[in-house]
């Protein structure tokens, strides 16, 4: 749990940077596939081919596709409809879409898994809630798309790694995640990008650059290793998390209204989620143990 907590407070500042000085200014593609792009870079020298099988490449590359590539096509263009506050509120059913895909897999429902879900959903919306009309209903399937491949990523590559040798160090592996994400993202480029809304200025080239080796290459290694190393109900309490530490920062640093109150209340249900995660998951495996 705590490398999660450390790359929520990390990706906390990648939803106003892009929403404040990269939406609507720079190509929305181009963003991606240089994020994409550097993070690929990272991995690559801890590439090694002989690893893994070459199913399980083919596996992890699929997994990044849709984590990586495909959500982040969903989520750039979410900031032309939406603020930054609403993006974020909008994030609030990937819980149930982890929670939900985990128990498909497994043929089975778990409670626990569910009412941890349901209660950071609940938090999340306490946080920033704001009635959704016509203009608002593109952003929100948008992000659900978003949502979908994030969790869909999440829980596939969780159970890849569960299968793999507990010796397999993941930084020799997870260059194939980038792979997949970047083949995906070069063909859309190449159709649907704007070669007239490249970075003009040199921040904009530095906030790029840092969402890309950083939020992307560091921050997609550390989140999915966390995600191996707990249950499938923090995994998805902790997707909500990112909700109020978006927020704070958005407030922080960029002077947008928000609702303190409703900003500590929704904060205390989420850990209260956490809480009621760790007590479902305790019985669980008192009961499998038995």
């Amino acid at each position: 749990m705590p490398i999660l907590v450390a790359v929520t407070i990390l990706w906390a500042f990648s939803f106003s940077l892009i929403g404040v000085y990269l939406a609507g200014q720079v190509d929305a593609w181009f963003s991606v596939l240089m994020r994409v792009a550097l993070a690929t870079l990272i991995f690559l020298p801890f590439l090694k081919l002989r690893q893994i099988e070459p199913k399980t490449a083919l596996q992890l590359m699929v997994c990044g596709a849709f984590q990586l590539g495909i959500m982040y096509g969903f989520y750039y263009q979410s900031f032309l409809y939406l603020s930054v506050p609403e993006v974020l509120l909008f994030t609030v059913m990937t819980p149930i879409y982890i929670t939900l895909l985990n128990d498909l897999l497994d043929h089975r429902l778990n409670i626990g898994f569910i009412i941890s879900a349901l209660l950071a959903v609940i938090g999340a919306i306490t946080i920033r809630y704001q009635g959704v009309d016509e203009g608002y209903l593109k952003g929100l399937f948008i992000v659900q798309g978003a949502n979908v491949c994030f969790a869909a990523g999440q829980v596939v590559y969780k159970r890849i790694i569960a299968k793999e040798r507990t010796d397999l160090p993941q930084r020799t592996v997870f260059g194939w995640f980038f792979i997949g994400a970047l083949a995906v993202v070069i063909p859309c480029y190449l159709i649907l990008g704007n070669p007239d809304k490249l970075p003009t200025t040199p921040l904009q080239w530095s906030i790029l650059t840092y969402l890309g080796l950083v939020a992307s290459g560091l921050g997609y290694f550390a989140w999915n290793k966390g995600a191996t190393q707990v249950s499938v109900g923090t995994l998805a309490v902790a997707n909500n998390l990112l909700i109020p530490a978006g927020i704070v920062v958005n407030v922080l640093f960029w002077n947008r209204d928000a609702d303190i109150l409703r900003l500590s209340i929704g904060g205390a249900i989420i850990l209260l989620a956490l809480m009621v995660n760790d007590k479902f998951n305790q019985r669980f495996q008192q009961a499998k143990a038995a």
